[in-house]
C-alpha cells in the first residue's frame, strides 16, 4: 500500500493561524496547546495515512483520547488537507461537524469519537489486538493520552494487557501537563515500564526529541512517549 505525501500541505508556522479561527465557547484551551507539538510531528513525520488512505486497511491509525480540547487536532487535520480550513471558524456550533470533542462520523479521518477519560488506550489496544488477528503486520496504532487520564484504573488494566501479550504495534503518547491527582513512584514512564512497554521521555515541544522518540525501535513490546510540557495553570 502506497500513502500519498501529506508533508506538502500547509506548514507547522500556520497552525497558530489556523487554531486562531476556532473562536467557539471551549473552556479546554490548554488542552489543546498542550498536544500542539505532540500530534504535529506525528502527521507531519511519522504516521502512514493521508487524505486519500483514511479508510485504507494498512494505514496506521491515530486515536486522540485526549478529545476534551481538540482544536490543535483540527488545525493539524485542516493542515494536512484531511479536513477543509472554511470548517473551522464553526467550530462548536450546533451544525459544525467539529465539535467540542470529536466525532469519528463526522471528522474526516478521526478514527474514533472521543473526550470520556479513560476510553483511548483500551481502545487501542483492541485496534492493534484486531489488526494482530488479521494479520496485518504493517499498521501502527497510535493513542494520545494526557496525564490525568492515567488517573482512570482502565488506562492500567490496558497497560498491564498489552505489556503482557506483547502488542509491538501499539505506541501511546502521554502529554505530561503535571495535571493528574495521583502521583507515581518514579514517574509515568515508570508504571509503563514496569508492565513491560519500551518508554522514552522527552521535551513535548522538541520536534526533533519527538521524532526520535517515535521512531525508537521496540521489538516485542509496546511503546510509550511521554511528552512533558509547561505545567497546566
Amino acid at each position: 500500500m502506497t500513502f500519498t505525501d501529506v508533508h506538502t500541505a500547509q506548514g507547522y508556522d500556520d497552525l497558530p493561524r489556523l487554531m486562531s479561527l476556532m473562536t467557539g465557547d471551549e473552556k479546554h484551551g490548554p488542552a489543546a496547546t498542550s498536544t500542539l507539538d505532540v500530534v504535529w510531528v506525528l502527521y507531519d513525520r511519522v504516521l502512514r495515512v493521508s487524505p486519500e488512505a483514511v479508510d485504507a486497511p494498512d494505514r496506521d491509525r491515530f486515536l486522540l483520547s485526549k478529545g476534551h480540547g481538540p482544536m490543535a487536532y483540527y488545525a493539524v487535520l485542516a493542515a494536512k488537507g484531511f479536513l477543509p480550513e472554511s470548517l473551522l471558524p464553526g467550530f462548536g456550533a450546533y451544525e459544525s461537524p467539529l465539535g467540542h470533542h470529536p466525532d469519528r462520523v463526522l471528522v474526516p479521518g478521526a478514527e474514533i469519537s472521543s473526550g470520556s477519560l479513560g476510553h483511548g488506550l483500551p481502545l487501542a489496544v483492541g485496534s492493534a489486538l484486531g489488526l494482530r488477528a488479521q494479520g496485518r503486520s504493517g499498521p501502527a496504532v497510535w493513542v494520545l493520552v494526557g496525564d490525568a487520564e492515567l488517573d482512570e484504573g482502565s488506562n492500567h488494566e490496558a497497560i498491564a494487557y498489552a505489556g503482557a501479550v506483547g502488542l509491538e504495534r501499539l505506541r501511546t503518547v502521554v502529554v505530561d501537563n503535571a495535571s493528574a491527582t495521583h502521583g507515581r513512584p518514579g514517574g509515568i514512564a515508570a508504571r509503563f515500564e514496569a508492565a513491560g512497554w519500551s518508554t522514552a521521555t522527552v521535551d513535548g515541544r522538541d520536534h526533533q526529541a519527538l521524532y526520535e522518540a517515535y521512531t525508537a525501535p521496540h521489538p516485542g513490546r509496546p511503546h510509550a512517549v511521554v511528552a512533558r510540557v509547561e505545567a497546566k495553570v
